[in-house]
């Protein structure tokens, strides 16, 4: 088992206590089961997919909750009765799971959509206009803007 120890780096940063917590947290899912197994697909520039494979479970029975940098998918398997069935092996995983993701800034789910056992859940991310790069454009010669300096009035008036 394999543990960071990140304290030395936090007595010496100052901001980024959320990158050190990410990283820690992240660590402890991994040492956690990996029940549903999923994968997260880039289908664009500013477009992912995240699939989870969640076999038998129905739609009602899944919760998605999205709320500013966390994605929660949710499963809450109702109890089946199994009385009067003998299972000689039962290898298909029914029970209930919850499984955490931390979204990117700007990162908004578009889509989720349950279909022949895979949870397909869409998200854009959408940069606000104010936060996207802008090209400045330079003026040249003569429709250059003079700023009068301050200094040469003050001194005009004095005289």
């Amino acid at each position: 088992m394999n543990r960071f120890d990140f304290t030395p780096y936090r007595r010496s940063t100052v901001g980024f206590d959320r990158l050190f917590d990410l990283l820690e947290n992240n660590a402890r899912a991994q040492q956690s089961e990996n029940y549903p197994p999923f994968n997260i697909e880039r289908s664009g520039e500013d477009q992912y997919r995240i699939t989870l494979a969640v076999a038998g479970f129905k739609d009602d029975e899944i919760e998605i909750t999205a709320q500013q940098n966390l994605l929660l998918v949710a499963g809450n398997k109702q109890a089946e009765d199994h009385e009067g069935k003998q299972f000689l092996h039962m290898g298909i995983a029914n029970r209930n799971f919850e499984r955490r993701f931390e979204l990117a800034d700007f990162v908004r789910v578009e889509n989720a959509e349950l279909a022949d056992g895979l949870l397909v859940i869409d998200l854009v991310r959408e940069i606000p206009e104010a936060m996207r790069p802008q090209t400045i454009a330079i003026n040249k010669g003569d429709n250059v803007t003079k700023i009068a300096d301050k200094r040469n009035k003050k001194e005009d008036k004095a005289a």
